[in-house]
């Protein structure tokens, strides 16, 4: 379910059915067991070469769409179906790819969600605390006897364009953080996944900021304009370097993320975002208390900023990085999806 670059223009558009804006949630008769839908994506890096694990059950509906293409017709019989779970097996690619073709399916009417961590990267698993080894009869039973955790997914779509055109997913960065997701395939290259390949890659990022000139686009950034809130307010800046770059922007509404890192500080709930200027090398000693959830009074003078916004705008000149997938530069409206509720241990 990826292309090199994730266009807007190639996003199947799903309009918002009558049926789904209109069907609520069903009820189940006592003792009834739960209708089971499944996206399962056997390119995900943990289900290559893999059988699904699963016996054939009639409560338990599988789909294995070859692309995004077909993700809409396969959402939508899931949705007629009246599914009570929706079980997502796959990274986080797969999971921004389920949600954005279910927006306009499921309408506001979501059944619960569960999610097997089986991609390269599983950073809304880690927030949620679900094993890796979780398997989907393990989601089952966590409907009936397992928690459940409410987190809105960032939405983003083209400043003035109508809301069919959104995508749904969980981090996004840019700057040097485009830099880093690719340092980061280099790690998954060397077998280093999840919480591990962002550890490689922090250290890695660190070490350029530290000795790297500005022209390493480490340290170099991008472009950007980010306007805050629905007035779109520009974001301050300090001074540092060029007023017009970012070296660094990252965003996300998870509240936990790999490896332990608390970039946003106090900030837990909702769309927050960290952006740094073009900092000093003397400022970047102070990142690694950062990532720690360290705040100081110097941080932002030195150029690093933490807010808690309900949406922004980023105008960008170069790609940005959303789940792990490059989008095209352009401006963008970034705002909270619905509140979807996910099954956990």
């Amino acid at each position: 379910m990826a292309t090199p670059i994730y266009e807007f223009a190639q996003l199947p558009r799903v309009d918002a059915r009558e049926g789904a804006v209109s069907r609520s949630r069903r009820q189940r008769e006592p003792g009834e067991a739960p209708r089971v839908g499944v996206i399962y994506n056997p390119r995900s890096h943990r289900n290559q070469g893999a059988d699904f694990d699963c016996g054939i059950s009639p409560h338990v509906h599988i789909a294995q769409p070859g692309d995004r293409s077909q993700l809409p017709s396969a959402l939508a019989e899931l949705a007629e179906r009246e599914i009570d779970l929706l079980v997502i097996n796959g990274g986080d690619g797969t999971v921004r790819d389920v949600l954005t073709c279910g927006a306009g399916i499921f309408g506001d009417h979501w059944p619960a969600i569960a999610v097997l961590p089986k991609g390269k990267t599983n950073a809304l698993t880690v927030d949620l605390c679900v094993p890796t080894d979780w398997t989907l009869q393990n989601a089952i039973d966590a409907m009936e006897n397992g928690n459940r955790t409410i987190r809105r997914p960032i939405e983003i779509s083209l400043a003035g364009d109508d809301a069919s055109s959104r995508v749904l997913g969980f981090i996004l960065g840019a700057g040097a953080f485009t830099t880093a997701t690719q340092a980061g395939q280099s790690a998954h290259r060397l077998g280093a996944f999840n919480s591990m390949a962002v550890a490689v890659t922090v250290m890695w990022g660190f070490l350029q900021w530290l000795f790297a000139s500005r022209a390493n686009p480490w340290r170099r950034g991008a472009r950007m304009k980010i306007a805050l809130g629905s007035a779109e307010a520009p974001m301050e800046h300090s001074g540092q370097g060029d007023p017009e770059w970012r070296q660094l922007l990252f965003a996300t509404t998870l509240e936990s993320l790999p490896a332990g890192i608390r970039p946003f500080g106090n900030l837990c709930k909702g769309l927050k975002l960290v952006a740094l200027d073009q900092i000093p090398r003397r400022a970047t000693m102070m990142v690694p208390a950062v990532l720690r959830g360290k705040v100081s009074k110097r941080q932002r003078e030195n150029g690093i900023h933490q807010v808690s916004t309900p949406q922004f705008t980023l105008d960008i000149d170069d790609q940005f990085i959303f789940d792990g997938e490059a989008f095209p530069a352009g401006k963008y409206r970034i705002a909270q999806g619905p509140e979807l509720e996910f099954v956990t241990p």
